[in-house]
């Protein structure tokens, strides 16, 4: 691994480029926070895909892409007066520092759990009104239900063992079930909602990520279904003309392929 002084020097290289490329490339003189936000959020995902995928090259090298956006951003304030690199680094040391008591202070600690409920107390005194204020309003529905439950727990409103919530899990079920047969489409859409929140409230107990989970399947489904469209081409059948018996013997041929 490379020793700091070469990270610091790679570092200075990109901000170097980044100066570059601002004077100099049309393109990325024209850009601004709001141009590159859809691009970095897509960054962000591409780097979550490679990272579920354990693809460690690729993590690397989306690293890099949304390390660019991060200098961007900071170059874009530099600018303007309003905040550079610099700024932007010694804002989140002094955070980490400040919410680090145990480890930059002599605040004593059990454990993992007790570090997480003195991060939420010291951004409460820092100002916030809610635990909640944290939560970016535009995070995936799965994402923002999991970081939610998590935020509540740190501050003790939380089930006390997984068999609870899932009794909460079934109730929201039954719940669901009345509304599907009462026919109410706005209910029905509550109370699934409930359903899955619950779910999620499960999963975080049995220290599972549904965000993961829910992408997991996804990837599987899209095995599968793939395989079952190359079958059915090879047999030079399209699929909408397959029965769906056609369609299942291949479908449990697919589940039956070795796992990558």
């Amino acid at each position: 691994m490379s020793t700091r002084q070469k990270q610091l020097e790679a570092f200075g290289r990109l901000l170097d480029i980044m100066d570059d490329l601002r004077e100099k490339c049309p393109w990325d003189k024209k850009q601004t926070m709001q141009s590159l936000r859809h691009l970095t959020i897509e960054e962000t995902y591409e780097l979550g895909d490679a990272i579920l995928d354990n693809d460690l090259v690729e993590v690397k090298k989306e690293l890099g892409d949304l390390m660019l956006h991060l200098v961007f951003y900071a170059k874009i304030g530099s600018e303007t007066n309003d905040f550079d690199i610099a700024d932007v680094c010694n804002e989140i040391c002094e955070k980490l520092i400040h919410r680090h008591p145990h480890i930059y202070s002599d605040t004593v600690v059990a454990d993992e759990e007790e570090v997480k409920q003195n991060w939420e107390k010291l951004k409460l005194k820092e100002g916030r009104s809610s635990v909640l204020e944290g939560v970016p309003k535009s995070l995936p529905a799965v994402v923002k239900a999991s970081r939610i439950q998590e935020k509540v727990r740190a501050v003790g409103f939380d089930w006390e063992q997984p068999e609870q919530v899932w009794e909460k899990v079934q109730e929201e079920l039954d719940e669901l079930q009345v509304e599907v047969r009462a026919g109410d489409q706005d209910k029905m859409e509550a109370e699934f909602g409930d359903v899955l929140f619950s779910m999620i409230n499960y999963a975080r107990f049995l220290k599972i990520n549904p965000e993961d989970a829910l992408e997991r399947t996804n990837k599987k489904f899209i095995k599968r279904f793939q395989y079952l469209e190359s079958k059915a081409g090879e047999l030079g059948k399209p699929l909408m003309d397959m029965t769906l018996e056609e369609m299942d013997v291949f479908w449990e041929e697919a589940k039956r392929l070795p796992k990558k």
